[in-house]
């Protein structure tokens, strides 16, 4: 009778055992544990999704904030002029900016403008004549007005500088008048400048060579952004500046500057009388701030 008696509860225990196995293989029990032995795969999980205790995290890929501070970088700037100043340094490795409360007012290039009126040539003109290219040396070299005007007509004069906007994604500039009246704001300028280092401006064949004519601007044009530098960083400067004293009294002086890691841009207006070193000195007080 004992024998039966454990026989039967032998019996009976076995079917309760087969009965639960559909249970647990239905269950998330052995999902969770085979997650918990997977390795690491780097996938972030959604939102609300609990992770296995085992798993670990993924490293942090690189952001803007782990890379080192660009030579010029934000800082507060603060200058004690007569008239407008305004201001934007931008971050050639992220394309990230700041300036200047007016960063978004436009104001006419003058020369400056001149950087792009080359780029935008000889992206479109892959084999250009000696001729064109020694005009285009004495345009960034020199600042040679009638070689601007030269190719302000080969560029289809205003269609240009519709290029340029849409190309370089700006947002307060337009073309006025003509090449020296383009109006081009301080955060537009920054991005010209960055649209003419990455090669989109001149495109890959002529992108050094337009680089290396405005590290090579005559001595008397490097003012402002390059005196401000460190002598080490000056030579790798690319640079074009614009300056005119217009008839309504008033001095229009602008940089423009392409380091390795940075550009930045200032745009100045002032009474005439005080002359052109003024607005000078402004660009290259901007430039001292934004290395704190």
């Amino acid at each position: 009778m004992r024998k039966r008696v454990g026989l039967t509860a032998f019996v009976l225990f076995v079917a309760a055992l087969l009965a639960g196995v559909p249970f647990v293989l239905g269950s998330d029990v052995l999902d969770t544990l085979s997650d918990a032995a997977e390795p690491a795969s780097g996938v972030p999980e959604s939102p609300g999704e609990s992770e296995a205790p085992s798993r670990k995290a993924a490293p942090a890929a690189p952001t803007a904030s782990t890379l080192p501070p660009a030579l010029l970088h934000p800082a507060p700037v603060a200058v004690n002029a007569t008239g407008f100043w305004s201001w934007t340094v931008l971050d050639r490795r992220t394309g990230v900016s700041a300036g200047s409360a007016n960063a978004n007012v436009a104001q006419p290039t003058a020369s400056m403008i001149k950087a792009w009126l080359a780029a935008d040539y000889l992206r479109r003109t892959p084999s250009p004549s000696e001729s064109n290219l020694a005009q285009l040396t004495r345009m960034i070299r020199s600042s040679d007005n009638a070689a601007a005007s030269h190719f302000w007509d080969l560029d289809g004069k205003s269609a240009s500088i519709s290029r340029l906007v849409q190309m370089c994604g700006l947002s307060d500039s337009k073309a006025y008048i003509d090449w020296a009246s383009t109006l081009v704001s301080a955060r537009d300028a920054a991005l010209m400048g960055a649209c003419i280092g990455d090669g989109r401006a001149a495109g890959p064949k002529w992108t050094g060579w337009l680089l290396d004519e405005m590290r090579n601007v005559a001595e008397d044009q490097k003012f402002g952004i390059t005196p401000a530098l460190p002598a080490a960083d000056r030579a790798a400067t690319a640079v074009k500046n614009g300056w005119i004293a217009k008839s309504d009294g008033k001095w229009h002086v602008n940089c423009m500057a392409i380091g390795t890691d940075w550009v930045l841009s200032v745009l100045t207006v002032y009474p005439a009388s005080k002359g052109q070193t003024y607005g000078e000195n402004i660009c290259a007080s901007v430039t001292t701030q934004l290395q704190a």
